[in-house]
């Protein structure tokens, strides 16, 4: 059984991205960022993706990537979902969804005017909450103020990313009311190597976590 709403991102080998799927996520990542540690050729992530069963959504993440740019990348790696995690407009996002991809825009729950942020994306465009703190683009493994993105439950299902492993994951999910989960790094042995062991045991407190209300789908309304 897959967890839509469940994704591993950051994903580098072949053998990652087969261990995953079996143990149940239901979205996987890719990085197309040149400063990142995980990043790779969208060539590559076409490598690392083939043969997924198609409930299992293919996420490529990009970071203040020009539209056509992503739209080119998401073809060639075969992706479901493109992630923005930049200061992408309106814009862009409307036409990655035109070219037949999903969106998740990430936002930042530091940002005072979240909610706000939230009701100005185009419909049907995924929400992905981060704490915006740390080096790089991303959730950086840092635990944040969960319950900052609560707000967002009234408006619609969203999804988490920062710090989230098997102990702390049902806390966030109670406090943030988030519908979808987002880890990388949390669940490595070293930048782009996922530890079997901690994704096998963040899965299955995924896998028991209480049904959200509204449901959150890495590949969009399905």
């Amino acid at each position: 059984m897959f967890l839509p709403h469940v994704k591993i991102c950051g994903l580098t080998r072949r053998s990652d991205v087969r261990f995953c799927a079996a143990a149940g996520a239901g979205a996987l990542g890719a990085v197309f960022y040149a400063k990142s540690p995980r990043n790779v050729a969208p060539e590559t992530a076409r490598e690392l993706f083939a043969g997924l069963p198609p409930e299992v959504a293919r996420v490529g993440v990009f970071v203040n990537a020009l539209a056509e740019t992503m739209i080119a990348a998401a073809r060639i790696a075969a992706l479901d979902t493109v992630q923005m995690h930049g200061t992408e407009t309106r814009a862009d996002i409307e036409s990655v969804q035109r070219a037949g991809f999903h969106v998740v825009k990430v936002l930042r729950s530091r940002d005072a005017e979240l909610v706000a942020e939230a009701r100005a994306l185009p419909p049907q465009t995924g929400i992905l909450v981060e704490c915006g703190s740390g080096a790089l683009p991303g959730g950086n493994g840092l635990a944040w103020d969960w319950s900052a993105a609560a707000a967002l439950a009234d408006i619609q299902p969203f999804a988490i990313a920062g710090g989230l492993n098997a102990g702390n994951l049902a806390e966030a999910a109670q406090a943030s009311r988030a519908a979808g989960f987002d880890a990388s790094s949390s669940l490595e042995s070293a930048p782009g190597l996922k530890d079997e062991a901690a994704v096998r045991t963040y899965l299955r407190a995924a896998a028991e976590l209480p049904a959200p209300a509204a449901p959150f789908f890495w590949k969009g309304i399905p």
